[in-house]
């Protein structure tokens, strides 16, 4: 993408992915994006697990009970996840990496989602965060975030329409004043 602005309306989430594997150099890039992610106070409170294993894929694709089977089909997810103590702004800090892999997988052509996995539930009522730190062995003060789904585009999504931005939400000085 030659600007950002391109990248930010071509960014969609996507559902659907190919068979492709990612390359080490896409999955290297994904990781720089993520490395490179603000935090508060350079406290870097995130960490990363990178999961390509297609069992494993599989497996977490059952973390909540709505909105995470594409994931069994992905051929990469990074679970983003961090530490509280370390921060207390730790969902905002995790927020922003998970932000920062979606627009990096854009700009190099990939398909991307946002699972959503603080707050969420198992369709059997376990917490979805317990069910990730039971799959992959996370240590029991670390929070999961989210988990972004990658993979090559399994279909075509049109560009954003800026048709379609809500400027009624945009509100200069004070809400609802002019």
């Amino acid at each position: 993408m030659d600007k950002f602005s391109e990248l930010i309306k071509a960014r969609r989430s996507m559902r659907k992915f190919t068979s492709e594997n990612l390359t080490q150099e896409e999955v290297v890039a994904l990781l720089k994006a993520a490395l490179m992610s603000p935090a508060s106070k350079r406290s870097n409170p995130w960490q990363f697990i990178v999961v390509d294993n297609k069992e494993t894929l599989k497996t977490l694709s059952h973390c909540k009970e709505h909105g995470a089977a594409f994931l069994g089909d992905a051929a990469l997810a990074i679970v983003v996840m961090a530490d509280p103590l370390a921060s207390d702004v730790w969902i905002e800090d995790a927020s922003i990496a998970s932000t920062l892999i979606q627009l990096q997988a854009e700009d190099l052509g990939l398909g991307s989602c946002w699972i959503q996995v603080r707050e969420r539930f198992t369709a059997t009522g376990m917490t979805s965060d317990e069910f990730v730190h039971g799959v992959l062995e996370i240590p029991l003060q670390m929070q999961v975030l989210s988990i972004v789904a990658i993979g090559h585009k399994g279909m075509e999504r049109k560009p954003f329409d800026e048709e379609h931005l809500q400027w009624e939400k945009v509100h200069i000085n004070k809400f609802g004043g002019q």
